[in-house]
């Protein structure tokens, strides 16, 4: 285990030297690849009136950029327990969603994933040449290099598959907060939506985009300053919300995981991708 944490490590160094230079820009999209219906409100903002239901939406996030990188943001869920068990409407694999936004799958240069719950992890496996980047704190926190869990937060299966790509070498394990993991790419830890959950700041030309996956997960929470129902600190929650606004050129720019308004507020292209500019 040790071996394989040491050369990630240098890994990350190499790539945050590499960033001091120029960045390229990252065009940014949202890709719904399924929604869970009649989804609890409570289950997503604290104190929110426990009849209230909202059709949530299942996002991974595609950065194209101008280097020729392709990098998600999350990977989405696709094995067929999942399906079963949460019975989303309008499901296709993040893979072919992804498609549908002209990328392959294997065109796919990197994922990184901001925590391990299974939603968010479980399609790792659907981008087989990808690099996948994770909060070192959040992968030993959850799991050893066997794929042992540690920690219920993660799947079992989801476990295995992430040690299996350490084992490949292709696991880049990010030591903290504010690193600039690819040119134009930062990632922060905060919110503590899961021990050491984080989020992506984008370079967008002169705008800075903020993909915020679970440690934000409605507009709703941000224009109320309300933390997220599922989180193992409120108080940095509402820090790290704070924060996005500090980082986003503009409010507009901060996405939150699973609200489907995303795509009311960005209509283009359509057909479940928004272009977020």
């Amino acid at each position: 285990m040790g071996k394989i944490f040491r050369s990630v490590t240098a890994a990350v160094g190499i790539v945050v030297s590499l960033g001091m230079g120029r960045a390229p820009s990252y065009e940014v999209y949202a890709i719904r690849y399924a929604t869970l219906p009649n989804f609890r409100v409570a289950g997503l903002i604290q104190g929110a009136d426990t009849s209230r239901r909202l059709d949530i939406a299942m996002m991974v996030w595609l950065l194209k950029g101008s280097d020729g990188r392709n990098v998600l943001v999350d990977a989405g869920f696709h094995r067929a327990d999942f399906v079963a068990r949460w019975r989303p409407t309008n499901f296709v694999p993040p893979s072919e969603a992804v498609e549908r936004a002209g990328v392959k799958a294997d065109d796919v240069t990197d994922v990184i994933i901001s925590h391990v719950h299974w939603d968010h992890l479980d399609g790792i496996d659907l981008f087989p040449k990808a690099r996948v980047w994770i909060q070192r704190e959040e992968f030993q926190h959850h799991l050893d290099s066997a794929g042992m869990v540690h920690d219920r937060a993660i799947d079992a299966g989801d476990a295995k598959i992430l040690a299996d790509i350490a084992r490949q070498g292709r696991l880049m394990l990010v030591d903290g907060d504010a690193h600039e993991i690819m040119p134009g790419i930062t990632v922060y830890t905060g919110g503590k939506h899961t021990y050491a959950s984080q989020f992506a700041a984008i370079k967008n030309g002169t705008n800075t985009i903020v993909i915020a996956s679970d440690n934000l997960y409605l507009y709703e929470n941000l224009a109320r300053r309300v933390p997220i129902a599922q989180t193992l600190d409120a108080a940095s929650n509402v820090k790290a919300q704070g924060r996005m606004l500090t980082l986003a050129s503009d409010a507009r720019l901060i996405v939150p995981g699973h609200d489907p308004e995303v795509f009311n507020r960005f209509t283009s292209p359509g057909n479940g991708i928004a272009w977020i500019h």
